[in-house]
């Protein structure tokens, strides 16, 4: 039997090898789409590639993370795809791994990362968050019988980051049995949280109706843009 400290090396190792791996497989997902495209048209590469030659020459863009997460079925591609296109699409296949857009907004270079949301995925989430300037987690709003879970998953991430700022998604908020934001405050157990973080809860709706209402998802792009340009 090996002795306990041989084994807690072990564990070590593989779990940066984890975490290695899982971010060399995305980079090379980037590059692989950054020369096809996806299913969204490759969009976001259009508005990054035009706003770059619009930019003076010489002009450096300041890199920021936003990363996404949720549980799976939260609608966490829907906002992506609103946020970046400004349009609401009827039906977006569930994220088996990575979806990645990247915006050019106020002087930033902004890369939205999603991550899938799935059981299995859910163990490396927290790899991805010393890259984050920002984290956005959408809840189901409807989805009541997961808030347990969606509580537990968001407060062990927060644990690992202490003071990266939260914004907190409401979503799905046009379904006549969503829970409304202040509920979802209690079912989360926001108010735990520390004073020193800074911590947003917005009300949303990825579709087409929620364009000009209060929880069109364009106001948490405003909110991004605030967040991410503080020194």
């Amino acid at each position: 039997m090996a002795p306990p400290g041989a084994l807690r090396d072990l564990t070590l190792a593989l779990g940066a090898a984890v975490a290695a791996l899982g971010s060399l497989l995305f980079i090379a997902w980037k590059i692989y789409f950054r020369g096809t495209g996806t299913d969204w048209g490759g969009w976001w590469e259009r508005e990054l590639r035009e706003l770059r030659d619009r930019a003076p020459a010489g002009d450096a863009l300041d890199w920021r993370q936003v990363l996404v997460l949720g549980l799976d079925g939260a609608g966490k591609s829907s906002v992506l795809h609103y946020i970046c296109s400004q349009t609401a699409r009827e039906r977006i296949a569930p994220t088996r791994g990575f979806n990645s857009a990247q915006l050019c907004i106020e002087g930033l270079e902004v890369d939205l990362l999603e991550v899938g949301g799935s059981q299995n995925l859910r163990a490396y989430w927290p790899h991805y968050l010393s890259q984050a300037h920002v984290l956005v987690f959408v809840v189901d709003s409807v989805d009541r019988s997961r808030l347990l879970t969606a509580r537990q998953e968001l407060h062990a991430l927060l644990a690992a980051e202490p003071r990266l700022p939260l914004v907190v998604l409401a979503n799905k908020q046009d379904k006549s049995n969503a829970l409304s934001a202040a509920e979802l405050r209690e079912e989360l157990a926001l108010h735990t949280l520390s004073g020193q973080r800074e911590l947003f809860l917005l009300p949303t709706s990825a579709t087409w109706a929620s364009l000009s209402t209060a929880t069109s998802v364009l106001h948490v792009k405003s909110l991004l843009v605030t967040l991410l340009s503080q020194p």
